[in-house]
């Protein structure tokens, strides 16, 4: 039996124990397979290890998908998280070609994926609080929100949570140098049934400009001398 006379749901069921490029490879082989890779039910879940992979073809955003994962493990992840007037020009340019990769998926999330119920972001260091702004505005039944090591989140993704986040049972902020102590009891207050978690967040060294750098570094200076 050749497996295109298997019928559409014993393929679908087939194709749910493949990776995406195992499946993407499967569906040119024939039109039939090609038709179950482009069903949307095949794809309620996406796990990403790399932005690189954000700009594949090889899987389907569709209302369908309800669990979405980008963690992204990386060297260069420090260099994205290390503060924008720290980078020599090298890593500035390194950054600037991979900057809206993460941001602009995200927002064609918020246009194709209503339904998510989850996401995982860790090591994006370039997300904004905007993005998650418009992702708690075009997907109201998020219920699992996970934010790690992603610097450029601050108390303005909190605040969003507190208004439009109201199927929200999860947030997770850990390693998010600039959330604040203060946004975090914001939420607390405001939406007591999360279940919150800032592992290391509020106690970390937010980001500084330059000029308040250098004032303490005077001031430690200043300190030593007396």
């Amino acid at each position: 039996m050749h497996i295109t006379q298997l019928n559409r749901e014993c393929l679908l069921h087939i194709f749910s124990f493949l990776d995406k490029n195992s499946r993407k490879n499967l569906a040119k082989t024939c039109h039939k397979l090609l038709e179950v890779f482009q069903d949307p039910l095949l794809w309620p879940l996406l796990n990403f290890h790399s932005p690189v992979e954000l700009k594949k073809d090889n899987f389907l955003l569709g209302p369908a998908l309800k669990h979405l994962s980008i963690c992204w493990y990386s060297q260069i992840v420090k260099v994205c998280n290390t503060e924008d007037w720290m980078k020599n020009s090298f890593q500035k340019d390194f950054c600037k070609r991979h900057e809206n990769i993460v941001s602009d998926f995200l927002l064609d999330v918020c246009n194709r994926c209503p339904n998510l119920l989850s996401l995982t972001l860790s090591g994006c260091g370039h997300v904004t609080d905007d993005c998650i702004l418009q992702l708690l505005k075009n997907c109201p039944n998020l219920k699992s929100l996970k934010l790690e090591n992603c610097v450029r989140i601050t108390d303005h993704t909190l605040k969003a949570v507190t208004l439009h986040g109201a199927s929200l049972q999860m947030l997770h902020v850990d390693f998010c140098r600039n959330v604040t102590q203060a946004g975090l009891e914001r939420v607390r207050e405001m939406c007591p049934s999360v279940m919150l978690r800032a592992e290391r967040s509020a106690n970390m060294i937010p980001d500084s400009k330059p000029e308040k750098k250098l004032m303490l570094e005077k001031a430690s200076r200043k300190w030593v001398q007396l």
